[in-house]
C-alpha cells in the first residue's frame, strides 16, 4: 500500500467534495481521487442549484413546508421508483446537512421563493422554497488553485471569461440595453474579468452557479489539509473478507494501492461518455441514434464497473436512465462546436419550439427534462431527433435565444456562423431551415391566435405556476405566452442533450452500495450519479440532482466514521 487514509473519495463533483468535508472536518484523514486533470467534475458546469426541502433559509422567510408534503411529491414523481428508506432518510438529513455545510464550511446558499417545483399539480408540489442557488464566491481566495477548477459551460461566461450568475446577474444583463446602470454593471463584470487575466488567473475568478459551490469546497478541503490527487483513475477495489478496504489508482503509467480504514466513497459522476452503457440503457442509441452529453468526456462509469467487479447490484435503471436538456451547437471556430444547453429561453413569451415537421410538439414552458421526452417521443425511427426553436424579432431582443444575447449583444457573428437563421417572413424562414412553409406557417398562425387571448388549447402552456413564472411577469395576459408577429423571424436548432446520468448503483439509506443479495458491502458507498437517482428517473425541480449529492455525500462520511470514531470529535 502507497499511504493508508481514514476515508477515500473518487472524485470532485459536489457529491464526493461533500463527502471529503464532512469527513475532514470530524478529524479524518482523507483523499480525492480525480481521473481528470481538472476538479470540480459536473458540478462545475452546472447551474449550482440544490433542492434541500425545509431549510433554514425558507423557514427564517417564512416558507413553511412539511416533511409528508415533501415525500409525497417525491412518492408522486418517482412513482415506482420510489424508495421510501432513501427518501425519508434524504427528508430528515438534507436541512441539517446543508446546516452543517453552511456552519463548517465557506458553502453559502440562497433562498429562491420564486422556483417552484416542476409539476405543481402533482400532491406535494410546493410553490417555491425547496431549491437554493449558491452565492457567488472569490476564486482568488484560492490562490494557484483557481486554475485547476473546471470551467464554466459557455452559457454561464460572457465576454472575458466571466462567470454570470442566473439569479444574480442575467435580470442585469438582460436590461442591460435599456438601463444604463445596468450596462455599467454589465461593464464592470467584464473589467473585473480582464483585470484577473492579467494577473495570472486563466479566467475571471468571480465564481457563480455551480463553480462557487466548486471553489467553496475546494477552500475548505484545503483549509483542512485534504489531499487532492489529479489525473489519478482507480482502477479496482481491494476487497478483504469482504470489506472494501482501499483503491488500486493509475497515475501515468504507475499503479499503486491506497489503503482506506473507515470507507471508500464513489464520486466519479455517472456514465454520460460510456458507449456501452449508453448502447445498454438508452433505446434511442441502441437504435443508432445519438444525443449530446454535457457531462466532462472523463464520466465513463469507472466507479460503477470496478464496484459491480467487487460484488455491486445490478442498476437500477429508473424511466429514464438520464436528465435531459434540449442542446444547440454553438460554433467556436476551426470547425469546431461547443454545446448550449436551453433552459429558459425556450419558455419565453414569442417562442415556439416545432417538429422536423414543422409543427409543435410539446409545452415549450415545461422542463427541459420533459421537452427532450417530448422530442424523443414523437421522433420517427431512422430519423436523428432535432427541433426548432422559433422565435420573433421582438423575443429574441427582449430574451436572448441560446447563445444569442438580448440586446445590446450584437446578432450578426451568430447570423455569419449559420448559428442563427433569418427570414423575414415565417415562409421564408422555412425556407432557411427546410420545414414546410405552409405547415410551419399554419403552425404560428394557430399559435398566435390563441396566444394573443393569453391561451393554448394544444399544450396548455401558461397554465400551470412553474411555466408563468417561467415567462416574463411584465406580459400580459399570460407571462408565458405572446404571439410572433415582429419581423424578421429567427430559428435555432436544438438537439436532445444529457446534463447527467439518473441509471446508478443501489444503494441504502446510509449510501452504501448494496451487493447482489442486497446487502451492503462493507466500506463502500456511493452519491451523487454514481447512485441511483432519488427521483424515478423524473426532473421535478431545480437542484434535484445536487441536493442529495450533497446530502448523502455528508450521510456516506458520517456513516463512514460511525459511533467507533473518537468520541470527543464535533459532530455539530
Amino acid at each position: 500500500m502507497d499511504k493508508a487514509f481514514d476515508v477515500i473519495v473518487v472524485g470532485s463533483g459536489a457529491g464526493g467534495l461533500a463527502a471529503a468535508a464532512t469527513a475532514a472536518l470530524l478529524g479524518a484523514r482523507v483523499v480525492v481521487l480525480e481521473k481528470a486533470g481538472q476538479i470540480g467534475g459536473t458540478t462545475a458546469t452546472s447551474g449550482g442549484e440544490i433542492w434541500i426541502p425545509r431549510s433554514h433559509q425558507a423557514i427564517a422567510a417564512g416558507l413553511v413546508d412539511d416533511a409528508d408534503a415533501v415525500e409525497t411529491y417525491i412518492r408522486a414523481v418517482a412513482k415506482c421508483g420510489f424508495d421510501a428508506a432513501r427518501t425519508r432518510r434524504f427528508i430528515e438529513v438534507a436541512p441539517n446537512a446543508l446546516a452543517f455545510f453552511e456552519q463548517r464550511t465557506h458553502v453559502r446558499y440562497a433562498l429562491m421563493p420564486g422556483s417552484p417545483d416542476y409539476h405543481s399539480d402533482q400532491p406535494g408540489a410546493c410553490s417555491g422554497g425547496r431549491s437554493l442557488a449558491a452565492e457567488p464566491f472569490d476564486g482568488r481566495q484560492l490562490g494557484k488553485t483557481f486554475n485547476l477548477v473546471r470551467k464554466p459551460l459557455e452559457n454561464a461566461m460572457i465576454v472575458g471569461g466571466t462567470s454570470v450568475c442566473t439569479r444574480l446577474d442575467m435580470p442585469r444583463l438582460l436590461r442591460a440595453g435599456s438601463r444604463p446602470q445596468d450596462a455599467l454593471y454589465a461593464a464592470r463584470l467584464v473589467a473585473r474579468s480582464w483585470q484577473d487575466r492579467l494577473a495570472g488567473f486563466s479566467r475571471g475568478t468571480r465564481m457563480t452557479n455551480g463553480n462557487a459551490l466548486v471553489g467553496r469546497l475546494l477552500l475548505t478541503l484545503l483549509e483542512a489539509g485534504v489531499e487532492i490527487r489529479l489525473n489519478h483513475e482507480v482502477t479496482g477495489l481491494c476487497v478483504v473478507n469482504g470489506r472494501v478496504e482501499g483503491v488500486d489508482v493509475r497515475n501515468a503509467a504507475q499503479v499503486t494501492s491506497l489503503r482506506a480504514s473507515r470507507g471508500v466513497v464513489l464520486a466519479a459522476g455517472g456514465f454520460s461518455h460510456s458507449s456501452a452503457w449508453k448502447t445498454r440503457l438508452f433505446p434511442h442509441v441502441s437504435q443508432g441514434q445519438q444525443h449530446v452529453s454535457l457531462p466532462p468526456q472523463s464520466n465513463t462509469g469507472d466507479s460503477i464497473a470496478i464496484a459491480q467487479t467487487a460484488g455491486a447490484g445490478s442498476l437500477r435503471n429508473p424511466d429514464q436512465p438520464a436528465a435531459w436538456t434540449p442542446v444547440s451547437n454553438v460554433p467556436v471556430g476551426q470547425g469546431r462546436t461547443a454545446p448550449w444547453p436551453h433552459f429558459g429561453d425556450k419558455g419565453k413569451p414569442g417562442v415556439i419550439a416545432v417538429d422536423w415537421q414543422g409543427r409543435r410538439f410539446v409545452n415549450e414552458a415545461d422542463s427541459y427534462h420533459a421537452f427532450v421526452l417530448a422530442l424523443l417521443a414523437q421522433s420517427d425511427a431512422g430519423r436523428a431527433a432535432e427541433a426548432w426553436l422559433i422565435a420573433d424579432h421582438r423575443a429574441l431582443r427582449a430574451y436572448g435565444l441560446g447563445a444569442v444575447r438580448p440586446h445590446p449583444w450584437p446578432v450578426r457573428k451568430h447570423l455569419r456562423s449559420g448559428y442563427l437563421l433569418k427570414g423575414e417572413t415565417i415562409a421564408a424562414l422555412a425556407g432557411r431551415t427546410g420545414l414546410n412553409a405552409d405547415t410551419l406557417e399554419r403552425t404560428v398562425a394557430e399559435f398566435n391566435r390563441h396566444a394573443a387571448e393569453g391561451r393554448d388549447p394544444l399544450f396548455g402552456r401558461g397554465e400551470s405556476l412553474f411555466n408563468r413564472r417561467s415567462g416574463d411577469a411584465a406580459r400580459a395576459p399570460n407571462p408565458s405566452l405572446a404571439p410572433l408577429i415582429k419581423a424578421p423571424f429567427y430559428a435555432l436548432r436544438v438537439l436532445p442533450g444529457d446534463i447527467g446520468t439518473f441509471a446508478g448503483l443501489p444503494t441504502d439509506e446510509h449510501a452504501r452500495v448494496l451487493g447482489v443479495t442486497g446487502v451492503p458491502i462493507d466500506g463502500l458507498y456511493a452519491v451523487g450519479n454514481d447512485a441511483a437517482t432519488l427521483f424515478g428517473g423524473d426532473y421535478p425541480a431545480a437542484g434535484i440532482t445536487l441536493g442529495p449529492a450533497l446530502t448523502f455525500g455528508h450521510i456516506a462520511a458520517r456513516h463512514a466514521l460511525g459511533a467507533g470514531w473518537p468520541a470527543n470529535t464535533d459532530w455539530t
